[in-house]
């Protein structure tokens, strides 16, 4: 063969081969990654990410849902330190010196406890088996046995208007209005552990970040909030409410744990607050004498019942706005209270009228008006569902 023409040959077969590779790689290689998929195709898909819970305080019940901080408060969810109690409506009768204890399956008093001067609320203990009388002028606790409904010895307390627990349980936080003090305790003992004081006037209520990590407190006579390291026990923040002779109340965190809420007696309305940034929170008005907050147990509403006018103003969450609101026939005095452990009924004390108020959640419509003390301020709805309490009249997570 002539070397010209072996080369030639040669060249030939070596550029159609090329050509048959380059040929086959395209084809295949589109082909595959449109209908087959290789592992050099499209890009892996990568997991749908969920949201993780916060990093708790330690210590504190891991949160269930990050989404929503009280999904363990749903109908029918008791613990089982509180299942055999029977279900009753604790009322503090501040002028009266008693609790009256109400059979919710009746509507009727049916014991009437004395306690301690000036009791103003009715508060849960963190691990549910205890609830405690705040008697605020006379300067005690007394431990009612939710099992039995007895009354047991007082435990000297200075100045306990109110009271919560951290989350994480280490800590009994007494609301010591008048003396101006956070008082941290020992939450079975009610030893002190530490005192913090405040510069603030009348801090009465409180409610806590998702993580249990800082909580928000309202200054009642001063018109400021207050926020509050857990674990270091310190007071980190503190802002004046941008309206005049504002007088906070009650707080409560939202569902999806990002919002703080605070009604206002004298702004008549409910203040909206982003507890991290601690910024200048903004005004939703609800009505006259604004005061409790309690969440619905499918966690969609929040109850507000406005004292100064005899109604209740529903807020919903999605759609963050109000959207209904309920008037009390013959008017009323709404003010502190709890949401039964079926979510039906919104039980509100009548702090002018000697009477409690018991609402169907449904439909806004007044069940009952029951007569008792002198003065009813905050009552426990027990039990309710929940792993642990926070305090006050009842917050569960």
């Amino acid at each position: 063969m002539h070397p010209t023409t072996s080369l030639t040959q040669r060249t030939t077969v070596l550029l159609v081969g090329a050509l048959l590779v380059l040929l086959t790689g395209c084809g295949s290689g589109g082909e595959q990654n449109e209908a087959r998929g290789t592992k050099q195709a499209a890009p892996p898909v990568e997991p749908r990410k969920t949201a993780a819970a916060p990093a708790g305080l330690p210590g504190m019940p891991p949160v269930q849902d990050p989404q929503d901080i009280y999904a363990a408060d749903r109908p029918g969810m008791l613990s089982p330190a509180v299942k055999n109690f029977p279900s009753r409506v604790y009322v503090p009768n501040t002028n009266s010196n008693t609790v009256s204890v109400i059979d919710p399956a009746t509507y009727k008093v049916v014991d009437t406890i004395p306690v301690g001067v000036q009791p103003q609320h009715v508060v849960p203990s963190w691990d549910l088996k205890t609830l405690w009388v705040n008697n605020n002028r006379g300067h005690t606790l007394t431990p009612i046995d939710p099992a039995t409904g007895k009354a047991g010895e007082p435990v000297d307390v200075h100045d306990p208007y109110n009271l919560y627990f951290t989350p994480n349980g280490k800590y009994a936080v007494v609301m010591a209005s008048l003396d101006r003090e956070l008082v941290f305790r020992d939450p079975h003992t009610m030893e002190t552990r530490h005192t913090e004081p405040v510069s603030c006037y009348g801090v009465n209520h409180a409610d806590f970040s998702a993580d249990g990590r800082y909580f928000i407190v309202s200054c009642e006579f001063s018109a400021e909030l207050l926020k509050v390291d857990t674990e270091k026990v310190k007071v980190v923040g503190r802002q004046r409410l941008p309206f005049e002779g504002a007088m906070p109340q009650d707080v409560k965190l939202s569902p999806d744990g990002k919002t703080f809420y605070i009604a206002d007696m004298i702004a008549h309305g409910v203040w909206v607050l982003d507890g991290e940034k601690f910024t200048e929170p903004a005004l939703i008005p609800t009505g006259k004498g604004a005061h409790g907050l309690y969440i619905s147990r499918d966690s969609k509403e929040m109850y507000i019942p406005n004292r100064g006018e005899g109604s209740i103003s529903v807020f919903d969450f999605a759609r963050n706005k109000l959207t209904k609101k309920w008037w009390l026939p013959d008017g009323g005095s709404p003010d502190m209270g709890g949401v039964s452990a079926d979510g039906k009924v919104l039980w509100l004390s009548g702090r002018y009228d000697s009477e409690v108020y018991a609402i169907d959640t449904k439909t806004g419509k007044q069940l009952a008006r029951i007569p008792v003390g002198s003065g009813p301020h905050g009552l426990a709805v027990y039990p309710q569902p929940g792993r642990y309490s926070l305090g006050h009249t009842g917050v569960f997570r």
